[in-house]
């Protein structure tokens, strides 16, 4: 035993540190205490509760994939510029070139609405675990379990949102051990209030993404509208800025290394109990696999961007969707073998073994991780080509997503047709058409079809090859004579669309061949995936609940989904690579120097380097200093993006943005050490609003605390 001490008490001590977790705030009354120990000056109260006005009540889902928050009492919201880029991308044009210029609203008036954005307040969250299994007791049948807790999840909602404008939905943690009601406000009226110039929202590039040391001004600046009663309210022009219940102060003060930060948002996806085989591969084959796939993609596009200003506008955007998360897990796959996580999850789970052996109520237990290591050898294959497929099939080809409605329409034709659905499906392509080619070049996703295709094929098995991927004629006859390719040609098959176009779609190359992949992947790869995912879980949810039992001394939290969370640490550095150490905050100065390598993704405008010349930082420097982005030791991911990071107070100082490249494999294991969150600092983005860009009006809105 004497050689596994050391490696054990370092993987459970990972597990023990403050800064890991993503904490239920319901359940943060657990953690008052520790939070406050270091150094925090709020209760739980003030961060959660239902009784009261709590900062909850500030922190907005925005778009179902980010964070933002509310800064003032007319609604007004920060986020990531990289969370607004859709919206600002969909307002932009050759002549109104808000991407490379920036844009900001000067009077309500002028502020731009966004069809289909919603910003989403959290009511309440309550454990309905109890609730949600009434009724399963005892039962073994699955089909019959999921029936009873359909039904339970059903009264749950109705109950909860009966009599008002609330919507709700329950969400299953560790696997399904328990479940969680979530109440919710949302609004449909968010407009466009501003936006740096991309040198600022987008400084740094794909050169400086997932990296340390960061300058980029991620931000963008938008507003809730809400009805005449305050409650939301599709967009109409008689709405007014939403009078929140709560919004944030901005910290207005020096910031130091050792401060405590808390960031509360929304973080997407979390993996931490996967086994030692599951994380494998993971890092040998599915991660390099969607790197090769995204490297190819990002070829082409990175080229074309570079040829005109209308190539760049239209995929700027989609751009630096590929892009992120092909340079996160760049930067993920070595982080988890520079750490050597898979042979500390070994250690682990000999650990879990031994301790399910040892007493006979622990016994069920025992064999769990055999078992999962097992499944991920036996049926892994099938996880990896439905990831495969995806990549292909939503990531590629942009004609695809054309062809994905119009295979929904034919394959329940006539369903809608009797429920008179088929006429309103079809007016929405057509009305999807101008936003689809406004930012489609043909030329373009033709060579990604090309080199995709060809990429695609070589990672697919024997079992599932697909007909006409070789053909050599196969891309220059669909983007010759596919009428998914083109606006007109679409538009003319949508205007006579009948029971007779279903043949024609049939014979038209470009969908022929999306249908071939689509049914391999439907009817071959993604049944056998999903079962592969329902039996891990199944496996999981005992492990996991096997954890909670066994190694009480652990600290034990749920993996992030998508649902409201905090966690907290201090504004720290690190020390991630032998002989380097990273300070906690970068300055304009690190701006400037970037810009002078000449490299093109640190452009800058004159005007920057001639107020970093002349020093004019106006009342938001620090000892003569611009911060412009610092790390805090919090754990987070995906959707954190936009999240305010807090200080002690529960003020306002700065938008968490990304993580440093040497921390993205905290989705899976996270290292206190090495692992860091980046923020841009509220006050650099004060000093963009109001002396670089002029829009003072907004930092007007704000109030500012010391």
């Amino acid at each position: 035993m004497k050689k596994f001490i050391t490696p054990l008490l370092i993987c459970f001590g990972f597990m023990a540190r403050a800064e890991e977790g993503m904490l239920i705030p319901s359940l943060l009354s657990a953690f008052e205490s520790d939070m406050q120990a270091k150094g925090m000056k709020l209760t739980a109260a003030d961060i959660y509760s239902v009784n009261k006005s709590s900062l909850k009540d500030a922190i907005m889902h925005f778009g179902g994939g980010c964070t933002a928050e509310l800064v003032s009492n007319k609604g007004l919201l920060l986020t990531n510029h990289h969370c607004g880029l859709s919206q600002v991308q969909q307002h932009s044009s050759e002549k109104n070139d808000y991407l490379k210029n920036g844009f900001w609203a000067k009077t309500y008036a002028d502020e731009l609405a966004n069809p289909g954005l919603t910003a989403t307040r959290i009511v309440r969250i309550d454990d309905v675990t109890a609730a949600m299994l009434f009724g399963t007791e005892g039962l073994e049948d699955g089909n019959k379990i999921n029936e009873i807790m359909k039904r339970n999840m059903k009264t749950l909602i109705e109950d909860a949102t009966r009599n008002t404008h609330y919507r709700a939905d329950v969400q299953a943690f560790d696997y399904g051990n328990s479940f969680y009601l979530m109440v919710k406000e949302v609004f449909t009226d968010v407009r466009l209030v501003g936006a740096p110039p991309s040198s600022i929202g987008k400084f740094g590039g794909d050169t400086d993404n997932w990296v340390w040391p960061r300058h980029t001004g991620d931000f963008s600046v938008f507003r809730i509208y809400a009805g005449a009663d305050n409650k939301p309210a599709d967009y109409n022009e008689n709405n007014k800025p939403y009078e929140p219940i709560n919004f944030l102060k901005v910290a207005f003060n020096d910031r130091k290394a050792g401060d405590f930060t808390m960031v509360y948002g929304f973080p997407g996806f979390t993996e931490q109990h996967l086994s030692s085989g599951n994380l494998k591969f993971i890092v040998e084959k599915q991660r390099p696999m969607e790197i090769s796939m995204r490297t190819k993609s990002l070829s082409v596009i990175d080229a074309a961007m570079k040829t005109s200003d209308k190539t760049r506008i239209q995929y700027m955007a989609k751009q630096a969707r590929i892009a992120n998360a092909w340079k996160k897990n760049i930067g993920q796959i070595d982080g988890l073998k520079q750490l050597g996580a898979v042979d500390l999850k070994v250690i682990f789970e000999a650990e879990y073994e031994k301790r399910a052996n040892s007493k006979d109520e622990w016994g069920q237990y025992a064999g769990l991780v055999k078992t999962m290591n097992q499944l991920v050898a036996d049926k892994s294959n099938f996880e990896f080509h439905d990831v495969l497929f995806y990549e292909y099939l939503y990531v590629g080809p942009e004609y695809f997503r054309l062809c994905r409605a119009l295979e929904d329409i034919e394959r329940n034709y006539s369903k809608y047709k009797e429920s008179g659905e088929l006429e309103k499906k079809i007016e929405n392509l057509k009305k999807g058409a101008d936003g689809f080619f406004k930012d489609y070049d043909v030329k373009v996703d033709q060579q990604i079809f090309d080199i995709l295709t060809k990429e695609f094929s070589g990672y697919l098995s024997s079992n599932f090859t697909i007909d006409g991927l070789s053909n050599p004629k196969l891309s220059a006859t669909i983007y010759a004579k596919s009428v998914f390719v083109s606006k007109e040609k679409y538009l003319a098959f949508l205007g006579k669309f009948s029971e007779k176009s279903l043949a024609k779609l049939a014979k038209d190359p470009g969908y022929a061949h999306f249908k071939k992949c689509w049914s391999t992947w439907k009817d071959k790869i993604e049944p056998a995936a999903s079962e592969y995912s329902y039996n891990m879980t199944a496996l999981l949810k005992e492990f996991v609940k096997g954890k909670q039992i066994m190694f009480p001394d652990l600290k034990q939290w749920s993996d992030a989904n998508s649902t409201l969370r905090v966690t907290y640490g201090k504004l720290e550095g690190s020390a991630p690579v032998d002989g380097m150490a990273y300070t906690e905050h970068t300055t304009l100065k690190g701006m400037i120097d970037k810009f002078n390598t000449g490299n093109p993704d640190f452009e800058l405008e004159a005007r920057m380097v001639d107020l970093y010349k002349t020093k004019n930082y106006g009342k938001y420097a620090q000892n003569g200093e611009l911060w412009v982005c610092f790390t805090g030791s919090n754990h987070t991911t995906g959707g954190n993006s936009g999240s305010p990071v807090l200080d002690a107070n529960g003020n306002l100082m700065g938008l968490n943005f990304d993580r440093s490249w040497e921390s993205t494999m905290s989705d899976y294991y996270f290292d206190p050490k090495r692992c860091r969150n980046i923020v841009v600092d509220i006050r650099y983005v004060m000093w963009v609003m109001d002396i670089y860009c002029g829009a003072s009006h907004l930092v007007d809105e704000m109030v500012l605390v010391k």
